[in-house]
C-alpha cells in the first residue's frame, strides 16, 4: 500500500473516531438529563374530579387509574350515571398526564433530534430513532 493512501486511511480513521468520541460526550452529557426526565415522568400524577365533585379520580403517567373517591351523592347515582361520571373524570385525567408527559419530554425530544446517531456513522451502530419517537410522544401506546 503506498504512503497516500496509508495517510488517507489514518486520516478518515481519526475523522471517525473523532466523530464517535464527539457522540459519546454528547450522549453522557444527556444521561443526567435524560435520568431525571424519566424521573419526573414516574412521579406525573393527574387528577379530575366529575363537575358535582361526586367523583375524583388520580391517574398516573400512563392513564392507570391510581385512587377513586366516591362521595354520598355518586352512590345515589345510577349505574349508568355513576359508570359515566367515573369515565369521564378518569378521561379527562388522562389528558392532563398526557399534556404533562408532553411538556416534560417536548425539549428532550428536541434537543434529541439535533443529534447525530450512531448509525449515521456505521450502519450497523444502534440508533435513537426509538428514543426520539418516544420523546415526541409517538411511542406505541397500546403497551
Amino acid at each position: 500500500m503506498d504512503r497516500w493512501k496509508r495517510e488517507g486511511l489514518r486520516s478518515a480513521n481519526s475523522g471517525l473516531r473523532n466523530q464517535i468520541e464527539h457522540l459519546l460526550d454528547t450522549y453522557e452529557q444527556q444521561q443526567p438529563r435524560l435520568a431525571e426526565v424519566f424521573r419526573q415522568m414516574e412521579a406525573v400524577r393527574a387528577q379530575a374530579s366529575s363537575p358535582d365533585q361526586s367523583v375524583q379520580v388520580v391517574v398516573d403517567a400512563n392513564g392507570v387509574l391510581t385512587d377513586l373517591t366516591l362521595t354520598d351523592a355518586a352512590v345515589r347515582k345510577s349505574p349508568d350515571q355513576l359508570a359515566r361520571t367515573i369515565l369521564d373524570a378518569v378521561q379527562e385525567a388522562v389528558g392532563q398526564a398526557r399534556e404533562q408527559h408532553t411538556a416534560l419530554t417536548s425539549p428532550v425530544g428536541t434537543e434529541l433530534e439535533d443529534m447525530p446517531d450512531l448509525s449515521d456513522i456505521a450502519d450497523e451502530a444502534p440508533n435513537l430513532r426509538e428514543a426520539r419517537a418516544f420523546f415526541r410522544g409517538e411511542e406505541n401506546r397500546a403497551d
